[in-house]
């Protein structure tokens, strides 16, 4: 089984507005409405890609209803702590004419010490059947920057292999915990190690920094696909994997498409080189779907092939 957490889960409406301006009145074209965060779009695709999946997490007030609502009406398995505050409500605007979106997230409920000590002992109850668990997004106000660094420790002691997938303090404080992998975006990842990649050699030290830090292999997604250094010691691969990308209908959640693809062939024992390839073909065709996480698998399987991975030289600070 693969658990996904997501600590500040939301609805998520994306709205296509040609010829976005600031200061405008817009007419919609299109829109719709998921259960959302990064840990449920994680589980929406892996579901969608058939693999066993359950998403938990934290949910209050009548809009957690209808999170839990959304995820059973898409035959989702789910397992959410109840919280007294209200869950957040995010927007992503889409101008069709540009590709350009807009995104406006809210900072989500106040939780209390119970509320969080509630959610970690259910989820240490459920990594019990457990192989794989996505730590994924945001923490709601009130929970410590260092929640997620006791979650992977705890769930280490467990065997449960952890993929943490996050940003800012959030990140740093989960590296020291020894994560099995972290999947940043390039900006993520920056924030992370402290300075800017300007150039492909930097996208190099950047993975470095990241294992420095903590992290037992990490990957740097970007829109055209991923960098990677994988496996341990002398075993130690660095990868980039590429494709050329689709005219989008939409980008939002692409990332998280591209993780539940990665953790899909991982869950299958498949090499790190293919377990990269999924990933990137999975994050490439989610972008054909108005909606995060969505994604449809006989189209991945067709992307596959469209992959190119390439082995880099491991940079010699962690060779």
């Amino acid at each position: 089984m693969i658990l996904t957490v997501t600590l500040n889960a939301a609805m998520d409406r994306t709205v296509a507005v040609p010829n976005f301006r600031l200061g405008q009145r817009h007419r919609a074209v299109e829109a719709r409405t998921v259960a959302g965060g990064k840990g449920v779009n994680v589980a929406r695709a892996l579901k969608l890609l058939g693999r066993p999946v359950i998403a938990t997490g934290l949910t209050g007030g009548a809009t957690g209803s209808r999170i839990v609502e959304r995820l059973t009406e898409e035959a989702i398995l789910h397992d959410f702590t109840r919280i007294e505050g209200e869950s957040r409500t995010n927007l992503a605007v889409i101008d069709p004419t540009s590709g350009e979106q807009t995104e406006i997230n809210e900072r989500g409920p106040e939780v209390t010490s119970e509320e969080v000590a509630a959610f970690v002992e259910k989820l240490l109850y459920l990594a019990q059947g457990t192989t794989i668990c996505v730590l994924a997004g945001s923490i709601p106000p009130g929970a410590d920057a260092g929640l997620y660094g006791r979650l992977v420790a705890e769930l280490r002691e467990l065997g449960v292999t952890c993929v943490l997938d996050t940003d800012g303090e959030l990140m740093r404080a989960g590296l020291r915990a020894e994560p099995a992998v972290v999947a940043p975006n390039v900006a993520e990842a920056e924030e992370a190690v402290g300075h800017e990649f300007n150039d492909p050699d930097d996208l190099g030290l950047g993975l470095a920094g990241l294992i420095e830090m903590g992290a037992g292999e990490a990957i740097i997604t970007s829109a055209t696909g991923c960098v990677a250094i994988v496996g341990e010691g002398s075993e130690r691969r660095r990868y980039e994997a590429r494709i050329e990308p689709l005219e989008p209908v939409a980008a939002v959640g692409s990332g998280d498409a591209f993780l539940a693809g990665y953790v899909a062939a991982r869950y299958e024992g498949q090499p790190a080189l293919d377990c990269l390839a999924y990933g990137v073909a999975c994050g490439a065709e989610s972008t054909q779907h108005f909606g995060a996480g969505s994604l449809d698998r006989s189209e991945v399987e067709r992307l596959l092939a469209r992959v190119d991975v390439r082995e880099l030289d491991v940079p010699a600070e962690v060779a």
